[in-house]
């Protein structure tokens, strides 16, 4: 499925579509290289896609204690969130403060418009017309991401979770060791397939890291064409715009300095304990065979009984605290029923 181009819808609606409106969101389990991806769209000379924020989510989550945007005072009120919380991470765009709060303040009443405007404004800087956003965990959260953007071309990073799983029991700010890391990628996975059955051709697509890394110019072909975007060979040397896009405090990114290579691909052979293996293969054997990766052996022996166990009980705890959460928000949507959508040419505000 994922050696497929979907090629851009250009009869009906989609004809009307303003070229270059629709806002990029780059997805996956995190260390599947999102990065990498953010990095080759950001060196197209149309395309700007920022280091990650800590707002987009975190102003759709407390939208309510804002109040209705059609007032001032509560516009304002949002953009102070924005711009003045050291958590958005609004430093890491590069942009001025006061000129940005004075954007927020000035776009249209949603909280997708105010988003838009800050990411739009950091795609300004480059001189580009096209915004985007790279955040791993927006995977969970696709139905809110397009609450605020109907338009959303999402574009789903996987890798093979053996991999993942390697690299993210290494980095400093992970927390949970392999199995957290193997529930991560397994739950991704579920979620982008739920995504591919319900979006449309030209809303969603799946890019694999090791094709990506085997045949960098040709899977930026098919990214642009899934984005109708015009292939810029710029895109193979993404490792030139890391100072830009890449934070220098994330260490861990420091493969995006250098040129694109397949030298991280298959490195769970090496870094994975017998136990995480057969814990991983056992969990998310379906979910492999489903992104074409093959098992390391035809039938692997069951783990051991505790990290089952607790894979277990973190898939159970996960699984409630999913639906609390969903349940939470319906009720917002329900008793704070006001407009969520970016205003763009060609849709009407989503509530």
């Amino acid at each position: 499925m994922t050696d497929t181009v979907r090629v851009p819808d250009t009869t009906g609606d989609a004809s009307q579509r303003q070229r270059g409106d629709r806002p990029i969101f780059i997805v996956g389990c995190p260390r599947s290289g999102t990065t990498l991806v953010q990095l080759m769209l950001h060196a197209h000379p149309d395309i700007a896609i920022p280091p990650e924020n800590r707002f987009l989510l975190e102003v759709y989550d407390r939208r309510e204690a804002f109040g209705d945007l059609q007032e001032g005072t509560n516009r304002r009120k949002l953009a102070k969130f924005i711009v003045k919380r050291r958590r958005s991470r609004l430093n890491d765009l590069g942009l001025p403060p006061r000129r940005t709060r004075r954007r927020i303040v000035e776009a249209p009443p949603t909280i997708g418009a105010a988003v838009a405007t800050v990411l739009r404004d950091y795609a300004a800087q480059f001189g580009k017309r096209r915004w985007g956003d790279k955040r791993p965990s927006y995977i969970h959260r696709l139905d809110d991401i397009r609450r605020m953007f109907p338009d959303a071309q999402i574009i789903h990073v996987i890798r093979d979770g053996r991999d993942c799983v390697a690299s993210l029991k290494q980095m400093p700010w992970w927390q949970g060791g392999a199995i957290a890391a193997t529930w991560s990628w397994r739950t991704a996975m579920i979620r982008g397939r739920r995504a591919d059955a319900q979006l449309d051709a030209d809303s969603y697509l799946e890019v694999r890291y090791e094709d990506l890394v085997a045949a960098p110019a040709w899977q930026a072909e098919r990214m642009c064409a899934y984005l109708d975007e015009r292939f810029d060979e710029a895109m193979l040397a993404p490792h030139r715009v890391a100072d830009v896009a890449v934070p220098e405090r994330k260490v861990w990114h420091a493969r995006t300095h250098g040129e694109i290579d397949g030298a991280a691909v298959a490195r769970w052979r090496r870094d994975l304990e017998p136990w995480e293996l057969d814990l991983f293969e056992f969990v998310a054997a379906r979910q492999l065979r489903q992104h074409g990766y093959v098992l390391s052996r035809g039938r692997r022996p069951l783990p051991p009984l505790w990290p089952l166990l607790r894979f277990a009980k973190l898939t159970l705890r996960r699984a409630l605290h999913r639906r609390r959460d969903l349940r939470r928000d319906a009720r917002r949507r329900r008793h704070h029923d006001m407009p969520l959508a970016s205003t763009t040419p060609d849709r009407e505000d989503d509530r």
